[in-house]
C-alpha cells in the first residue's frame, strides 16, 4: 500500500479514479475497552485488505479533522462545544452530559471525543472532495458511517453525522440530486432527519423492523415531509431474514427509486451489523449477502450516477469474524479488484488475530456459502409456490414488507407500486 500525503480543502493526493480514505488516527475513536464498537474492526479490515493485496499500489488519501464549519452544516454550535468540553475533561472527572447524549452506556466520554469524531467525518468529506474535484469516480472510508448523530446529541455510538456533513458539502459543491442508501441493520434515523424535508436527497433505509430494534423508527410510512416528500424510504425487515430474501427486498426497492430520483451521486452506508453473528442485531446475513449489496450499490451508481459512489463503514460489531471480511469486500468493490468469496483468508492475517484473540475460531475464506440468488419480486400475489412451509411464510413476511414500502412511496416518486418493472 502507498499512503499519500495530507488531504486538505481543494488539493489532491491521490492517483486513478478509485481512492481509499484512511487514517491511522480513525482508531483513536475508543469508547472503552468494553464497549461493543471497538477500533480493533478497522485496524483488522485494512490488514486483512492489505494481505489480500487489494492495496497493492493504491494511494491512500489521509484525511485532515473537519472544522467547525463544516461541522456545523449539521450539527449546532452548542453541541460541539459540548463534545470539546466532555473530551478535554481529566480523564474519569468528565460529567454527563445527558442533553446531549454524551456520558450515556451508549455514548461513555472519552478522552479527545471531539478530535477522534472531527477525523472520522473529515475522511467522509475528503471522500466527497475527490469525487466533487473529479479526481475520482469512487471513494471508501471505513471509519465513516456515524449515522445516528442528531442536530445537538449524541447517540447509537455516533458524534458526528459525517455522512450528513459530507452531503450537505456536496449539495454546496456542484451536486443537487444525491441518494443516501442505507444498509445497515438499525435505521438510518440521523441522515434521514437531517434531510426529511430536502427534496435534493434521497435517503433510502433497510434495515431491521423498528418494533424489534432501536432506534425504532424507520417505518415504511415514514416518507419525508413537505417539499422533501417522498424522498425517505424506509424498508423494514423482520428479525431472522436471511440473504435471499434480503436481497429479495433490496431488488424490489431501491433500483426503482435511484432511478426515478435520477441521482448524481450515490453514498452508500455499509453496516456490517446484519450479519448472522451480530450480537447487537438480529439479521441473518451472511458476508456473501453483504458482499452482494456492495455489488448492487456499486452497479445503482456506474448505471445511474457516472459511476460517483462514496461508501462509507458504520455499525458491525463481529470484530474479528465479520467486519475485517465484510469490509474487504466493500474496499475490494470500489477499486474493482473484487474478492471471490472461496478466496483463502491469508495465514499472516490469521495468525496475527490468533495471537490476539486466542480461542476465537477464525475464518478460513472470504466467503460462506451464503444463498445469494433471490427471486425477483413479481408484484402483489406474485410469491412464488416453493413447496416449503417455513420459505413460503418468510416470503409472505418480506413481500408484505415490499409491497407497504412500495405503495407508500413509490406514487410519490411517479412510481407504480404494484408494477414490478418499476
Amino acid at each position: 500500500m502507498t499512503t499519500s500525503s495530507t488531504a486538505t480543502d481543494g488539493s489532491t493526493h491521490s492517483s486513478g479514479e478509485r481512492v481509499v480514505v484512511w487514517s491511522p488516527d480513525y482508531l483513536d475513536y475508543r469508547w472503552g475497552p468494553t464497549h461493543p464498537m471497538n477500533p480493533t474492526r478497522l485496524d483488522l479490515t485494512m490488514a486483512l485488505a492489505d494481505g489480500l493485496g487489494l492495496l497493492d499500489g493504491v494511494e491512500t488519501v489521509r484525511p485532515e479533522p473537519a472544522g467547525d464549519a463544516d461541522l456545523f452544516r449539521i450539527h449546532t454550535p452548542g453541541y460541539i462545544d459540548a463534545v470539546k468540553r466532555a473530551g478535554s475533561a481529566p480523564a474519569d472527572t468528565a460529567e454527563p452530559d445527558t442533553a446531549h447524549g454524551l456520558g450515556t452506556e451508549d455514548n461513555p466520554i472519552f478522552p479527545r471525543m471531539h478530535e477522534a469524531s472531527a477525523i472520522l467525518a473529515g475522511g467522509t468529506l475528503a471522500a466527497a472532495r475527490e469525487l466533487a474535484a473529479g479526481r475520482a469516480r469512487r471513494a471508501v472510508s471505513i471509519g465513516g458511517g456515524m449515522h445516528h448523530a442528531m442536530a445537538d446529541w449524541a447517540a447509537g455510538f455516533c458524534v458526528y453525522n459525517d455522512a450528513a456533513i459530507a452531503i450537505s458539502w456536496l449539495l454546496d459543491n456542484g451536486f443537487d440530486r444525491i441518494a443516501y442508501v442505507d444498509v445497515d441493520a438499525h435505521h438510518g434515523d440521523g441522515v434521514q432527519h437531517a434531510f426529511l424535508g430536502d427534496p435534493r436527497v434521497l435517503t433510502i433505509s433497510i434495515h431491521q423492523h423498528p418494533a424489534t430494534l432501536w432506534p425504532n423508527t424507520g417505518w415504511s410510512s415514514e416518507v419525508g415531509a413537505g417539499a422533501g416528500e417522498g424522498t425517505a424510504v424506509n424498508v423494514p425487515v423482520l428479525p431472522g431474514t436471511v440473504d435471499s430474501l434480503w436481497l429479495r427486498a433490496f431488488h424490489a426497492i431501491v433500483p426503482g427509486a435511484v432511478a426515478a430520483f435520477r441521482p448524481q451521486i450515490l453514498v452508500s452506508q455499509c453496516g456490517a451489523d446484519s450479519h448472522r453473528e451480530d450480537p447487537l442485531a438480529d439479521l441473518s446475513l451472511t458476508v456473501d449477502g453483504q458482499r452482494a449489496s456492495y455489488l448492487a450499490m456499486r452497479d445503482l451508481a456506474d448505471r445511474y450516477c457516472e459511476g460517483r459512489w462514496l461508501a462509507v463503514g458504520g455499525g458491525g460489531y463481529g470484530l474479528v469474524r465479520v467486519v475485517p471480511r465484510a469490509w474487504s469486500h466493500l474496499i475490494a468493490a470500489a477499486l474493482d479488484r473484487e474478492i471471490e468469496p472461496g478466496t483463502a483468508v491469508p495465514d499472516e492475517w490469521r495468525e496475527r488475530v490468533a495471537a490476539m484473540a486466542p480461542g476465537v475460531d477464525l475464518p478460513t475464506t472470504m466467503g460462506e456459502d451464503g444463498e445469494v440468488s433471490y427471486l425477483p419480486w413479481d408484484g402483489p400475489g406474485g410469491t412464488p409456490e416453493t413447496g416449503v412451509a417455513s420459505l413460503d411464510r418468510a416470503l409472505v413476511r418480506i413481500d408484505s414488507a415490499i409491497i407497504a414500502t412500495r405503495r407508500a412511496c413509490f406514487p410519490l416518486l411517479g412510481l407504480d407500486p404494484e408494477d414490478p418493472r418499476d
